[in-house]
Formats: C-alpha cells, sequence, structure tokens
C-alpha cells in the first residue's frame, strides 16, 4: 500500500493547478512584465517621430485619394451602365 499512499489525489492535483493558474494569471505579475517590456523598448526621438508621422499622414491621404478616385470611377462606370 506504499504506492498509494504517494501519489495524490485527483482533488489535491486539481487543487494544485488551480493555484498554479492563479499564480501565472497574478494582474501584479503581468504589470511588472509589461513594464519589463516597456524599458526594453527604443523610444524614438523628436525628429524620428515627425517624420514617422509624416509619412503615416502622407500615405494614408494617398490611400484615401486611391479609393475615392477608384470610389468615382466605379460610381460613374454604374451610371453608364444602368442610367
Amino acid at each position: 500500500m506504499g504506492k498509494k499512499d504517494e501519489t495524490r489525489t485527483r482533488a489535491d492535483a486539481e487543487r494544485a493547478r488551480a493555484a498554479e493558474l492563479r499564480e501565472k494569471r497574478s494582474i501584479g505579475r503581468f504589470l511588472r512584465e509589461v513594464v519589463a517590456e516597456l524599458r526594453k523598448v527604443i523610444w524614438p526621438g523628436r525628429r524620428e517621430l515627425i517624420t514617422y508621422t509624416t509619412v503615416v499622414i502622407v500615405f494614408v491621404a494617398v490611400m484615401v485619394a486611391l479609393v475615392a478616385g477608384l470610389d468615382i470611377l466605379f460610381a460613374q462606370g454604374v451610371i453608364a451602365v444602368f442610367g
């Protein structure tokens, strides 16, 4: 009977697993890991930030113009076909 005494009961195993999951899902641990990751980030300087922002705004403006142009073109095509 020595073997049976050494094994955990199912309830004990489930309690141990639940405690492990609580530890893994801890809000404090999550926040510590977030702060640690943010410290690794190389933040852009002011000049880089302005450059990146300008590039994004220009790209978005070009894409808006392209989509608007295609919309007008397709609208005219639909009107021409269906009257």
